[in-house]
This record gives C-alpha cells, structure tokens and sequence, in this order.
C-alpha cells in the first residue's frame, strides 16, 4: 500500500518555500549566524541558524513556532488543492519544544501568553476549523512518527486526507543545556566531517497532505511507501545501531524494497561525532555488498537541526530531489570521517543522478528512532 503525498510547504533559515530552500541547499553557501535570540556572552555557543524575522529593533517574540505552523499548513493545503477548512481533516504535529520559546518569554519577559497559546491545537482550530488535532513531542523524530500515525489512519479507514506538519523555534533552555553538555562547541554543524564537534540547533516548519492513493484533486509529489518507528530506549542521549538498523530493516520491509533499491539516503546527520559514527556503521552495514550504493546528503549542515520538523524537512527535500535529477552537498564536507569510508556522501557540488527511492532517517535523545520510504511520482 502507498499514500499520495500531494501537498508540500516549508521554512527555514535560507528560504521560506520547498524550492527556495532547495536551491540554498543545492548552491551551498554558509548560512549560519552569529547568535541573536539569547545573549551570546553567557554561553559558549555564539551561532545558530535562526530565522530572520525578530522585530529590528531586538528582542524576542512569542508564538514564532506557531505562526510558523499554521503558515506551512495553509500553504501545503493550497499546493495539494484543498480549501482552508479542516473541520474533517486530522492535522498531526511533530515538535520538540512546543511553545517551550513562548513560555521562556512569559516567564522571563512577561509576554503575553495565554495557556491555551501554548496547544498547537487552539491556533490550528481557529484558522482552519481543525478539530482533530496531534501533538507529538517525539524529540528529533516527531514528524516521521506523526507520518506513520497518518499512513495508519488512512489504512485503517479513519480519514482520506491527513495533514501532517511540524516546527519548533530555537529555546533558550534547549540551546544553553546543548551547550553544557557537548564536550565541543560547534561554530558550524558538520555532519560526517572529521572536524564535527557537535549540533547547533536551527529553526523552521514543514508540512504535508497525505491523500489515500489515487483520491487527490491535482498532480501527485511522491508517494510514501512504508514509515518504521520504534524506541529502543538504550541511552538517553547516545544512538543505539541495533535500534537504528531495526528501524532501517523495518521501513524497508514495509514499504516492500531492498537495499540495493534505495537510490538516496537523507541522513540524520546531527553532526555529534556519536550520531555521525553511528549512523555512518549501521549504513555501511546495510549496504554492504550492494553493487551501486545510494547518493547520501544531511541538511543540517545549512539549516541547523530544526529538531522535531527536521525529518519531515528532509523529506520534502527528498521529493525535490527525486524530482530535480539532483542532490545537494553536505556542506562543509571535506575530510569525511573514517566510519563513513564507502558511503556514496555528496561533496563539494551537487551529484546528478536518477532518483526513484529515498530514504529519510530521523533519530532522536532516547533511541526514539524512524525511518521514512518515498518514492518518486512518474
């Protein structure tokens, strides 16, 4: 069984629809900034990949992820053809922090913020007339749960049409707490490289519309063939490779492929040496003793980790590439890690290919770990 993915909308800290962020990724300029939403002296950390659109005259706003929120849904809503009014659509969000930002300000600034600002739900209500709504605060792998959760409602006759989305702003507590605990601080995400030190987070949202296959009003993006997601609960913070390769053999079981199939790998790649190591062994393994492995890309390395939306942000990336014949360097990426050795990663410009499936991987803190198959729509 497929699901029809027929709408398509993000943002992020180099562009605020698919397309545009896609030609950042694809040109691989620097994109990271020195740190503006907290104050730069009291953490060791001075860079971020923020969203630019705090008011001139400084200062934070609350309710940035939520505005964020409600902008991707509408405009992923609109890409697939539908109208505003989800009164009969379940909505699905991925998240780390929630409104965590908005309830820092409160507290710390006395914003005004309401209880009720802090539920997604409330503003998906009141702009769309959305009355089935979720949550999931999945860490890093919210979005490809809430993807799963849709393909199953859409299987088991619960909905046609599911909204699927996610978003997160950078926090204060979150940011200064990476800060504490890596052992390096990054001036720049760089997954895969020997020089990675560590994650710095970033900003954005990103949302799908989820269509049983064949009910859709317009053209269809891609089609998504299985999503796995297990918790294997091993270390709080460090990935687990039986978790990860479980949750790899699974997705691919579902969605009814092999290895040698995958045509694109859209890494985690946090840029902790851990992850990238991690990571790096459990796909060597699966693809050992494939005659082609897949091309293999992380944007994190230009948008930051964009947290609990940064899997489904891979994803719509993903599509544009299956669709553009094209994948995007990893950023930085000159002295790949020796864990890495064999793996197709994309370096310096980006590689021309055909591309028919891609894998999306998403793990996060706990061994919450997912794992996404779409296919190209031809």
């Amino acid at each position: 069984m497929t699901w029809d993915i027929t709408g398509m909308a993000a943002v992020a800290n180099i562009g605020t629809s698919p397309r545009e962020i896609f030609a950042a990724l694809c040109a691989g300029q620097e994109s990271r900034k020195p740190l503006k939403a907290f104050d730069p002296d009291k953490y060791r950390a001075t860079h971020a990949y923020e969203i630019d659109d705090r008011p001139e005259s400084g200062g934070d706003i609350p309710r940035r992820a939520t505005r964020w929120l409600t902008t991707v849904v509408r405009q992923a809503v609109a890409d697939a053809g539908l109208d505003e009014d989800l009164s009969q659509v379940p909505v699905l969000v991925g998240t780390t922090m929630r409104e965590q930002r908005s309830l820092e300000l409160w507290w710390r600034a006395h914003a005004e913020v309401a209880l009720d600002d802090l539920h997604f739900g409330t503003a998906l209500k009141e702009t769309f007339g959305a009355s089935t709504t979720y949550t999931f605060a999945n860490a890093c792998s919210a979005t490809l749960y809430a993807l799963a959760m849709a393909t199953d409602m859409i299987e088991l006759g619960m909905a046609d049409t599911v909204v699927v989305a996610g978003t997160d702003a950078a926090t204060e507590s979150g940011f200064g707490t990476l800060d504490r605990v890596q052992n390096d601080i990054p001036d720049a995400l760089r997954p895969f490289d020997a020089t990675h030190k560590g994650m710095l987070m970033g900003e954005g949202a990103a949302a799908v519309v989820v269509q049983r296959a064949g009910t859709g009003n317009g053209p269809v993006h891609a089609r998504v063939r299985g999503v796995s997601m297990n918790c294997d609960a091993h270390h709080a913070t460090a990935p687990d490779p039986d978790g990860i390769t479980r949750a790899v053999r699974d997705a691919y079981s579902r969605a009814g492929v092999r290895a040698e199939d995958i045509d694109l790998v859209m890494l985690h790649g946090s840029g902790t040496p851990r992850n990238d190591s991690t990571e790096s062994s459990v796909l060597r393994h699966i693809f050992q003793g494939a005659k082609t492995g897949p091309r293999m890309t992380a944007i994190k390395a230009m948008t930051g980790h964009t947290l609990g939306g940064s899997g489904l942000l891979s994803l719509v990336m993903a599509v544009l590439a299956m669709k553009e014949g094209t994948v995007p360097p990893v950023l930085g990426l000159t002295d790949p890690i020796s864990e890495a050795a064999g793996l197709g990663l994309v370096q310096g410009f980006p590689a021309a290919g055909d591309l028919t499936i891609a894998q999306i991987d998403a793990f996060g803190f706990g061994g919450i770990n997912a794992v996404a198959i779409v296919e190209a729509a031809r």
